[in-house]
């Protein structure tokens, strides 16, 4: 999708059309998630600071971030995708990868197809995006960017390797700095370089993801189209405070926003958890522990009395920047272990759903616990690996 967000909010709010718009993470965001092509031609870069920006470009508009209509027109767009065909991967909320080899003798070439892509994404989010067409995902991802906004660009598998070969590998997806130098170290600037160098060497250092980079500098990404949305490792939720704050109240009232975030999407999604991350970020660097408890949990009451203890015992009222907590190993309420008393805490089961429902239909959070009255403004973001399908779908 072309700078997606913004895009969004020029469309919903017609005064933005045509203007430069910043979107930050709230009214209070310092740092633009990203802007638009307006803004961009002043130079306004996603992650600049919004006060640098308007030195570039005195007339941007900073438009507050709304991830959740970000997430219902993603939704749409890639269930338009989903009837071009059932080959879809969800990269993220504004990109996907399309796999059209079996749909050719229903739908025609593959630059036909693609700006039927174009088409039905403008049908049903009325936006416009730009596609790459190739043989492999890597250099489909890199045809993408080359016309945008709009944008419409085929590279023949065939000459893939040729049209890569004098580019920086830094310009692929996945290639970045830190790899870069190492493969530098051994004469390797571009993609035409790679082949100088044996495969060993990347795949010594990083393994399959070392093989799949020397084959796609060369335009022969072996990495499959990911299908389906796997089971999570982790569920979890962290929140930027106002620097360096000191106040206790303040530092549980954000644990406990994460908790009650962690716990209502551990009951979405049916599932529990025994072991737990949780974390103070101060000067000094983390204030983390994790513990097991006796069963699998779901509820905010009890994953907060943690937070609380761990806080009390731990924290030297030194200056706190961040909290994270983090469910570990989260696993399907099936797997609850038969000999627990299944009627214990049955009652504050039945009143979590019924918070559920109703804060599923009147807004997050229109039912909460009462500290929370005093909980952070900032919206939610979303997060790399959204889906729009799964536990992933949570914002």
């Amino acid at each position: 999708m072309n700078c997606f967000f913004a895009q969004i909010e020029q469309q919903d709010n017609p005064f933005l059309r045509n203007r430069p718009v910043a979107v930050t993470n709230g009214r209070q965001g310092s740092t633009i998630i990203t802007s638009s092509y307006e803004a961009r031609a002043y130079g306004v870069k996603t992650g600049m600071r919004l006060k640098e920006a308007r030195q570039l470009c005195p007339d941007i508009i900073q438009a507050p971030s709304r991830p959740h209509r970000y997430a219902e027109i993603s939704t749409k767009i890639m269930k338009g995708l989903e009837s071009i065909t059932p080959n879809l991967e969800v990269y993220s909320v504004d990109e996907a990868f399309l796999d059209v080899t079996h749909c050719q003798s229903l739908l025609g070439l593959p630059l036909q197809i693609a700006q039927l892509v174009k088409d039905t994404v403008s049908n049903v989010s009325g936006l416009t995006c730009s596609v790459g067409v190739s043989g492999d995902k890597t250099t489909a991802k890199y045809a993408a960017k080359l016309n945008k906004p709009d944008g419409l660009t085929e590279i023949l598998p065939w000459e893939a390797e040729e049209i890569l070969a004098p580019l920086l590998v830094t310009e692929l997806s996945g290639i970045n700095t830190g790899t870069a130098n190492f493969l530098k170290q051994y004469g390797v600037v571009t993609c035409g370089d790679m082949k100088k160098i044996p495969i060993s060497i990347p795949a010594k250092r990083f393994g399959n993801l070392g093989r799949r980079i020397w084959l796609m500098a060369q335009g022969k990404d072996p990495e499959p189209m990911q299908l389906s949305v796997k089971a999570p490792k982790t569920i979890g939720h962290g929140k930027v405070l106002p620097p360096k704050t000191k106040d206790l109240p303040t530092i549980l009232t954000y644990f406990q926003h994460m908790c009650e975030k962690v716990t209502s999407r551990l009951r979405l999604h049916h599932f529990k958890a025994s072991h737990f991350y949780i974390g103070l970020k101060t000067e000094q660097g983390w204030l983390q522990t994790k513990f097991k408890l006796e069963e699998g949990i779901d509820d905010g009451r009890i994953l907060f009395s943690q937070c609380r203890k761990f806080t009390l015992n731990n924290w030297q009222q030194q200056p706190v920047w961040q909290v994270q907590v983090t469910a570990l190993n989260p696993y399907s309420e099936k797997q609850a272990d038969m000999f627990i008393d299944s009627n214990a805490g049955n009652k504050q089961q039945a009143l979590n759903i019924a918070v559920d429902h109703i804060n599923r239909r009147y807004g997050e959070f229109t039912i909460a616990p009462s500290r929370l009255i005093d909980r952070s403004t900032m919206p939610n973001v979303i997060a790399p690996a959204w889906r729009p399908s799964g536990h992933r779908k949570t914002i």
